[in-house]
């Protein structure tokens, strides 16, 4: 018969971490090949599955984002979740997407934020502190990108669409 410190032996044994670890990545890699849980990301973080899991109990909704080239995909969040955390979630899936369909790339989200904002209804989603129910936003909305061009001196998006090498240009020439 084995002894109590026999057992603990077996259980530091890495080898049987490993073997544990591997079975548990097999266990993990069918589940998400069902195609009931389609929409689990390949790699979950605890707080993606408590999203779902809250977006099935009804405190978390989906939103779909259409991009510019027509393609579009879902995105879950909080009920009471807010401009940022819709931007976060699109980082979070979009990386995720072009991980998996074309290995590591780097998306400069400065650039895209600095060129681009999200809109709803025609209204600009602008101040990532407001939640998204007060756009009214709502599960299964569509939010959309359009170009909009953030001013340097605010950094802050502005409302005025010319490019900045014509704002210079009338600013030489009224001064004349």
């Amino acid at each position: 018969m084995g002894s109590s410190s026999d057992v603990e032996k077996v259980d530091e044994n890495p080898y049987n971490s490993n073997v544990k670890r591997s079975k548990l990545n097999l266990t993990l890699a069918a589940l998400l090949d069902d195609a009931i849980l389609s929409d689990v990301p390949k790699k979950p973080s605890l707080s993606d599955v408590e999203t779902l899991i809250s977006f099935e109990l009804g405190s978390a909704m989906r939103i779909s984002v259409l991009k510019m080239d027509g393609t579009s995909f879902d995105v879950h969040v909080m009920n009471t979740a807010t401009v940022k955390d819709l931007k976060l979630g699109i980082k979070k899936k979009v990386n995720e997407c072009e991980q998996s369909e074309m290995g590591h790339r780097h998306i400069s989200w400065k650039h895209v934020w600095g060129n681009f904002c999200l809109s709803y209804h025609n209204e600009k989603l602008l101040d990532d502190d407001v939640g998204l129910q007060d756009y009214g936003i709502r599960n299964n909305s569509q939010v959309h990108f359009i170009p909009y061009v953030m001013s340097r001196s605010s950094r802050r998006h502005s409302r005025r669409k010319k490019h900045r090498f014509f704002h210079g240009l009338n600013k030489r020439f009224t001064a004349q």
